[in-house]
């Protein structure tokens, strides 16, 4: 900013540095915006040098922090003034202090339209750069064909263009709808042969937004894209200001690669024999040098390369060479390149070609688990996890255990429990995992989950042979001084389960293991001492005929507890007490316990939820950060019945005129940012301009309170599990003290109108609130029809809209009267922001007679009503299959208590919330695959995929897998389809396990074998 020749302004700037505390700072502050609108308000003459020394006080004013709710006309007026000084500042000032849904901002449209298609070079700069800052509606239907022209202008200067190319992005990424890109292949094709490369580099950024909206139409990109890498890697005419450290421009070079990333495929063999040359010579050509500029810009390429040739499923030669560089990069001094090499190898175990070459490098893997940064070491379990199989579990697995000794608390957990996973998924014989398990929780007991003990509980239970080998582990870990209490557990367990079949073996009699087990007994919580005394009653069941010796001192233990306070403990005591006297008949009481039934691991279960519980505390912060009001929602249960009203004839209409009146909402930007992942089939058309068309036609209001049943619109199929608000969702508010009952349930009112787009809302013997809605995009518009029903006015009518702070709700004017049967129509408007499944409340309260009513009423807004059917092939799902790898865009759950259903009726159900059931995606016949389309302001078009694999035997769970493009929008959609499916839970889901002389294991299931078996995922794509 050029302030020389203003004293004012350096004299004000000088004074706030020489303020020696914050309140100093705010008089002085204070006391600059008065005299500023004092000088704004009295003098009307101000001259343009004066304006804008006032106008740049107020800007540096706002970039300290401070509220400016003034002078925004004086700063729009500097724009239409003819110097470069004054529109300078009115151009800065503007973008910076407003939005894009000020209403000075339409003052200003002519006078920018104007600059942008003037001559001036300067004044179009400065135009199409506060256009790109603000990037508002009304900006992109005025200005957008004039950006357009301007960026395939032959006689505009490459400045110019650049400008161009990026307002036009911004424009395009805030509202696709209304930039007109149709037909646009062409033009963008001419613009990829620009030989400037600031045009180039922005015209790459735009079309990188196209592709990812719509690439089939820019198959035409696709070798010039290719020829601009070629141009790059051999450095031809690539002047020295886009060089960096002797990079060819690495921005266009990254850009250009992501562009290809949105195309399936390179089908042409010349363009794909180019296109791997070039990134042959960018694999080649990357080393890691001294200078962190170069190798930070060398790098981006570099990765970018490397996600390009897994896109493009390179040959095996190639994906052999980018885990040797892989390779050579974990093993560098530097911690970024190591993350990054790290995370880049374990993104290439997807490509099972090369999970042999990467073994290779697995001694340099396991060194990094000791890396100083916690980062890379979580890298490199997730890398060892990823690439263990039967070969080399048994090394790596060792590995585990003797890092996690020395490994930090942060991740001893996920370190117990992936070790866990793997000695059970890969062991070569099940001695060698009772070992490793033992190990396990004698080096990390406070980190190892009971759930690895029972596991260990349920293969010796179930595998004779091993049973002896177990408890002699037992035993010897019960000899050192001190061990963990989750050891005394186990061991107790098995020696009370076998120690009968060790009474050969020196110090493992029937005593020897009493004593040396209740020398623990002091030092164990309350729930080991309940297994303590079950392993008491099994060695004596094991001593018959009975030690009179050992009796007595086990039965002076159950008389010790049969007082107990705590009552699980004093049952046991009294009972094992009373059936030890039973004499012979308690070796049939307390026999060994049965084989457990083969059931879906409960270590591998966990490590799926802790995946998901993950991604879901991420989705929650990123709602909570955007959330700045909270939503109430009520569905009104009213007491009293009605005392009837008179019949109702035919009512008459009354029209309001639509007077916008925007109720509580906020005017959140979300950004423009499009996630990666996202593919457009279907081009939502806008909503007709008309106010709202047909759907002004009235609704039938139905009779007196006696005919309300028939009223009642029919309930889709599968509908009493719509659940989508019925949850989290809702908000319970003050109950209502109301003198009327509504007539039918408003719940299914409700849920009947998630999956229609119009009928009855509530009903009550003096009003029926009705709903007829048009939904586009992530844009709706809805008529509320408040019908009178009864021959008196209704009074003090009211009507609040309370939106969640997701959606953008406008309600016209509603009349304060309802003539006597009469029927008022208020048109309403919904804007979708971002993904959530909270729900706006209707606050609707009348007055009949001396009854005061009011009711909270759920408007269906609902999540589904922004989504769109999409099918997609083969060739399109795979690729968006894959590149969404994992939390928090890919979520999967195991979901339990479904509702029972055959798969040709949970087809419907989801084809009744606005999916599309793709059929031939997936061999599994039990499977489903649907994709649909999620319309909202912050994510546009975004494609969600979804996979629902059944099991015919156990139609009560499913597994479920979500991926979309952006994290938010995966978990609301996983909530929100889970409530579909999911019936009211069973007490047993949320009950405590019990505690029988058995170690306390889930209740058996018989999953799905593809939900065993991860192996079963669709050949590794799905």
């Amino acid at each position: 900013m050029a302030l020389s020749g203003m004293r004012g302004l350096s004299v004000f700037i000088s004074d706030i540095r020489n303020c020696q505390n914050k309140e100093q700072e705010r008089l002085r502050v204070d006391k600059e915006l008065g005299n500023v609108r004092t000088r704004f308000k009295n003098e009307k003459g101000l001259t343009p040098y004066e304006k804008k020394k006032y106008v740049w006080k107020m800007l540096y004013i706002y970039m300290l922090g401070y509220d400016v709710d003034f002078g925004h006309m004086e700063a729009v007026s500097l724009i239409s003034a003819p110097k470069y000084p004054e529109k300078q500042v009115g151009y800065i000032v503007t973008s910076c202090l407003l939005n894009e849904n000020h209403d000075f901002l339409r003052l200003a449209i002519n006078t920018v339209r104007n600059d942008i298609i003037g001559r001036n070079e300067t004044f179009q700069c400065l135009a199409l750069t506060m256009v790109g800052n603000i990037g508002g509606r009304e900006f992109a239907e005025s200005l957008a064909p004039d950006v357009q022209k301007l960026l395939i202008s032959s006689s505009c200067r490459p400045l110019v263009r650049k400008k161009a190319a990026l307002c036009l992005l911004r424009l395009y990424r805030k509202n696709p709808d209304v930039v007109n890109v149709d037909g646009w292949a062409d033009r963008m094709a001419q613009l990829l042969d620009e030989r400037d490369l600031g045009v180039l580099t922005s015209s790459m950024s735009l079309l990188v937004a196209l592709v990812s909206n719509n690439h089939e139409a820019y198959w035409s990109c696709l070798p010039k894209c290719v020829k601009i890498l070629e141009r790059l890697a051999r450095n031809q005419d690539v002047p020295q200001e886009y060089t960096y450290y002797g990079i060819p421009s690495p921005w266009l070079q990254v850009k250009t690669m992501r562009a290809l990333q949105y195309f399936p495929t390179v089908e042409d063999p010349n363009t794909r024999r180019s296109l791997f040359e070039v990134l042959q010579r960018i694999l080649m050509g990357t080393d890691v040098v001294k200078n962190v500029n170069k190798n930070n810009a060398s790098h981006a390429v570099l990765f970018e390369a490397l996600a390009l040739v897994m896109h493009l499923d390179a040959e095996k030669e190639m994906m052999s060479q980018c885990v040797a560089l892989l390779g050579k990069f974990i093993a560098v001094r530097e911690p970024n390149i190591r993350y990054l090499g790290l995370e880049n190898m374990t993104r290439m175990l997807m490509v099972t070609d090369v999970q042999d070459i990467i073994k290779r490098h697995q001694a340099q893997i396991i060194t990094s688990l000791k890396d100083p940064d916690i980062s890379i070491r979580r890298r490199a379990l997730d890398l060892l996890y990823g690439m263990c199989d039967v070969s080399n579990a048994k090394d790596i697995v060792e590995e585990l255990l003797q890092y996690l000794s020395t490994a930090d608390f942060a991740m001893r957990e996920e370190l117990s429990l992936k070790a866990a996973i793997l000695a059970e998924k890969f062991a070569p014989d099940l001695s060698w995992y009772v070992d490793v398990i033992l190990q396990l929780i004698d080096k990390a007991g406070d980190f190892v989950s009971d759930d690895i003990w029972f596991r260990v509980v349920q293969f010796v239970t179930n595998n004779e042979d091993l049973q002896p080998y177990a408890a002699a582990k037992a035993r010897e870990y019960l000899d050192k001084p001190a061990i963990h209490e989750t050891m005394v557990k186990v061991s107790a367990y098995l020696l009370g389960e076998y120690s009968h079949l060790l009474a050969r073996r020196p110090g493992c009699t029937p005593k020897d293991i009493f004593s040396i087990i209740h020398e623990k007994l002091p030092t164990v919580s309350t729930s080991t001492v309940a297994i303590l005394l079950s392993t008491y009653a099994k060695i004596l069941m094991h001593t018959q005929p009975a030690d009179p010796e050992l009796q007595k001192q086990i039965w002076a233990i159950f008389n010790k507890y049969e007082s107990c306070i705590d009552v699980e403990i004093q049952q046991r005591a009294v009972e094992y007490f009373a059936l030890s006297r039973k004499g012979a008949s308690l070796m049939d009481i307390l026999a060994e316990m049965p084989k457990f039934p083969e059931r879906q691991s409960a270590l591998i279960k966990k490590a799926e939820d802790a995946e998901v519980d993950t991604a879901e505390q991420s989705a929650i912060k990123l709602r909570a950060q955007q959330m700045q009001q909270t939503s109430n929602a009520l569905v009104l249960s009213d007491q009293s019945p009605a005392n009837g009203t008179p019949p109702v004839s035919q009512l008459s209409l009354v029209k309001v005129p639509s007077m916008s009146s925007s109720a509580e909402h906020n005017s959140a930007d979300p950004g423009s940012a499009q996630p990666n992942g996202s593919l457009t089939k279907v081009d939502p058309q806008p909503l007709s301009p008309d106010l709202l068309g047909d759907l002004l036609a009235p609704l039938a209001i139905e009779g007196p309170p006696g005919a309300g049943g028939q009223s009642e619109q029919s309930v889709a199929s599968g509908l009493e599990g719509a659940a989508a608000v019925d949850g989290a969702a809702i908000v319970p508010v003050a109950e209502q003290t109301n003198t009327v009952e509504p007539i039918g349930n408003i719940a299914e009112r409700f849920h009947a109108l998630c999956l229609k787009d119009s009928g009855v809302l509530y009903e009550d013997p003096y009003v029926q609130i009705g709903i007829k809605a048009e939904w586009r995009g992530h844009q709706g518009r809805l008529v509320l029809f408040l019908g009178n029903k009864n021959i008196s006015p209704l009074v003090s009518v009211q009507a609040l809209i309370l939106p969640p702070s997701h959606l953008k709700i406008e309600l016209s004017l509603v009349p304060e009267t309802i003539p006597p049967r009469a029927q008022v129509q208020c048109p309403l408007e919904v804007m979708n922001l971002r993904p959530s499944r909270d729900v706006a409340v209707l606050d609707f309260s009348y007055k009949f007679n001396t009854n005061m009513i009011n009711v909270k009423l759920r408007l269906p807004a609902v999540l589904n009503k922004f989504l769109q059917p999409i099918t997609v092939s083969v060739e399109e799902f795979f690729p968006q299959w894959r590149s969404l790898s994992g939390p928090p865009l890919k979520l999967q759950e195991v979901v339990r208590g479904v509702r029972p259903m055959p798969l040709a009726e949970m087809a419907n159900l989801f084809n009744s919330y606005r999916f599309m059931i793709c059929p031939g995606l997936d061999p599994n016949p039990n499977n489903l695959v649907a994709s649909t389309t999620f319309y909202s302001e912050s994510t546009r078009a975004m494609l969600c995929l979804t996979r629902i694999e059944t099991d015919p035997a156990d139609r009560t769970q499913l597994r479920m897998t979500v991926a979309t493009g952006d994290p938010t929008l995966t978990f609301e959609l996983k909530e929100f389809i889970k409530d579909q499916l999911v019936s009211i839970p069973t007490a047993a889901s949320h009950a405590p396990a019990p505690a029988p002389p058995a170690p306390p294991v889930a209740q058996p299931v018989s999953p799905a074998a593809s939900l065993n078996d991860p192996g079963a995922m669709l050949a590794g794509l799905l």
